[in-house]
Order: structure tokens, then sequence, then C-alpha cells
């Protein structure tokens, strides 16, 4: 028994020594930039990417409504935060730029406890202090880079747990005149107000609270546009939190129609534009829904805007960057709908050449071929 465990003891001892050798031999190797064949010859040269090609597309190019619009997810609440400074956020603005974004949307000014800038109000409400004042280095970088920025208001996270949208009124009357006196007078950049409460359906509250919010953005800065971007209730409308990927208790675009009708009636005079999510109805029904809904933004006299989702809802994972075909589709529908802008959630995450999801880059670099940028 004792000779066994000798015995086995030297093996383990010269296998390890044996593949320490080979790894740094291999190092060595890599190192001194040589490949070493199975016939013992050396060859120079290293593995490097060629820029110069370009995938060989069978579609048409350009043939999609271009993104010229991007959230800023800065409180995140279902997807991991990225932890970036100003340098990096920076960079961002530039990529941003370099495909035509002019236009950036802080999604929310605040989410329950955690808030983008020290707001004295929402700080005596027990929200912690931010590090950094987000809002302000958002502003200063879409002064820099020729860019509008909207503010997205305050979210309390009420809603979610009561159905109820009425309960966001209160915070942001104090919410939109801070902001406004403190960033909104101080900063060209400064264009537009995201009403940041999401609906998919006739909500408890939404007619009244989006038309009291989007009144007192509109009166204090002086007739500022403003937009809403609610879901679809389709068959991918499932809670992140969960592990199916669709329900069978989806919205006709009959019921849509009728629902949407009724919302738009209510708030078009101080809601400017629309931005319905697109992510959550089937690639088939696009054309459909994307239909009804200029055809309802144009009988009120609103913008359609298409929230062309960077995320990928088809996977059991939450949430990794889109294929690129996926977001082609979407893209191409809203051009045939005529669509009057496109925006995305969210290109820092799931598009960007920074983004901590290798795939973001390669989807930004599929973007940039397909639209010959």
């Amino acid at each position: 028994m004792h000779s066994r465990k000798n015995n086995r003891r030297d093996f383990i001892k010269k296998a390890a020594f044996a593949s320490a050798s080979i790894v740094a031999t291999s190092g060595f190797a890599a190192c001194a930039g040589k490949d070493q064949s199975t016939d013992g010859k050396e060859s120079l040269g290293s593995v490097q990417k060629d820029e110069t090609l370009k995938s060989k597309l069978i579609v048409p190019q350009n043939n999609g409504l271009k993104i010229t619009g991007a959230f800023l997810d800065e409180i995140s609440h279902d997807i991991p935060h990225q932890n970036w400074g100003e340098a990096e956020w920076d960079l961002d603005f530039q990529y941003m730029k370099a495909i035509g974004i002019d236009t950036v949307i802080m999604i929310r000014s605040g989410y329950k406890k955690f808030i983008t800038y020290p707001s004295k109000y929402l700080l005596g409400k027990g929200c912690y202090m931010p590090s950094v004042d987000l809002l302000g280095l958002f502003l200063r970088l879409a002064d820099k880079y020729g860019m509008k920025f909207y503010f997205g208001l305050y979210d309390s996270g009420h809603y979610w747990a009561t159905g109820d949208m009425s309960h966001e009124i209160e915070d942001n009357k104090y919410v939109i005149d801070e902001v406004w006196k403190n960033y909104g007078e101080k900063h060209k950049s400064f264009q537009g107000w995201y009403i940041s409460g999401e609906i998919s359906r006739a909500t408890k509250g939404a007619i009244g609270a989006f038309y009291a919010m989007g009144k007192q953005c509109k009166d204090l800065s002086g007739g500022l546009p403003t937009f809403i971007s609610p879901w679809i209730d389709g068959k991918k409308a499932v809670a992140a939190s969960g592990s199916t990927l669709s329900k069978e208790d989806a919205v006709s675009v009959q019921q849509h129609e009728k629902e949407w009708g009724e919302i738009f009636a209510g708030i078009h005079e101080v809601v400017d534009a629309c931005a319905f999510q697109d992510g959550h109805i089937d690639y088939n029904e696009l054309d459909a829904f994307f239909e009804v809904n200029k055809k309802l933004a144009d009988k009120y006299e609103m913008e359609c805007w298409t929230n062309a989702e960077t995320l990928d809802r088809d996977m059991p994972i939450k949430f990794l960057p889109i294929k690129f075909d996926k977001l082609r589709l979407k893209l191409e529908a809203a051009k045939r709908a005529q669509y009057d802008k496109a925006i995305t959630f969210e290109f820092s995450h799931f598009m960007s050449p920074q983004s901590a999801y290798s795939q973001a880059g390669n989807l930004y670099n599929r973007y940039k071929e397909y639209f010959n940028l």
C-alpha cells in the first residue's frame, strides 16, 4: 500500500513537471512570434483580424430605418450595471455619434431609492446620494457632441407594486421643477422630456398621469417635446424574472388599436411622440401592429417612433445582445410603416463596442455594414 502511494505520487510529480514544461515552451514560442508545427518546423507570423474583410450580404442594404436615438440606462433594474466613469461615457457618446445617433434619453432619473443626481427633494425622501452627478455628466457630453438630451422622469416603483400610475405624479411635480431650474435652463442640449412610466394597455391612472406630467413639462420649459415608450402586450410580454418566453393571452391587433386609441385621445395634447417597444411581438406580427401604431399617431397628430430593442427576448438568459437579423427585420418593418424615428434600448449594453458583452461590438459592426456606415 505504501509503495503504491509513492509510485502514484512520483507519477503525479512527473506529469505536473511535463505539463509545466509544455506550457513554458508554448509560452516562449508565442512570445517569440513563432508557431510550432507537428513536423517540428517553425512558421513565422501571427493570427490577426483582417479589418478589410466585409460580410457578403444577400439582402438589400440600407433598407431599414436608421437608429438615431438611444436610451441611457444608468439606473439598472434587471440589467447589470457596467460601472462606467466619465471616460467610458465620453467614448460611448463618440461611438453613438459615429453611426448617426443624434438624441440621447436618460431612461429615468431615479428608481426607488437610487437616483442619478443630487436631488434635494428625493434625498429628503430617503433616496441614496449618488457618487457622481450623472445627469450633469450626460448633459455636458450631449453639449460636447451636439446631441439632443431628453430627461427621463423619476420612477418611485409604486406603480409596479400597485398597478396604479397616479402615484408617480406627486414626486415628479418636484423633480420636474427642480431639474428644469438647475439643469434645463443651463444646457443647450436639454431638448425634451421622457415620461418614463411604462405601460402596455389601459392602465389605472395612466391617462391622467401622462397628461399631468406631460403638461407640467411643457408648461415649464416653453413647450419642449415629450414622449412615452410603452410596450405592446404581445406573446413575449412576460416577466423578466421568469423562465417562460411567451404567453397565450397576447393582445390582438384590434384590441391594441381600441385601447391605445383611447389613451392617445386623452394625452395627445401634451405628449408629442410615442415609441412603442418592438420586442414583445413576433417578427411576423410587426407589420400589422406597426401599421396600427402609425395610423393612431397620425390621427392624433403625434410622431410615431419605434423603440428598436437591441436586447434579445427570445432567449432564456435575460438579457443578451440581439441577433443582427432580428434587429434588421424590426428596422425594415419600421421603414415600411413610415415611422418618424428609431431609438433603441439600449446602445451602451447591447450595441456598444465597449460593452461588457462582446457580442455588442459585433452587432455594432454588422449594423455599420448593413447601413454602409
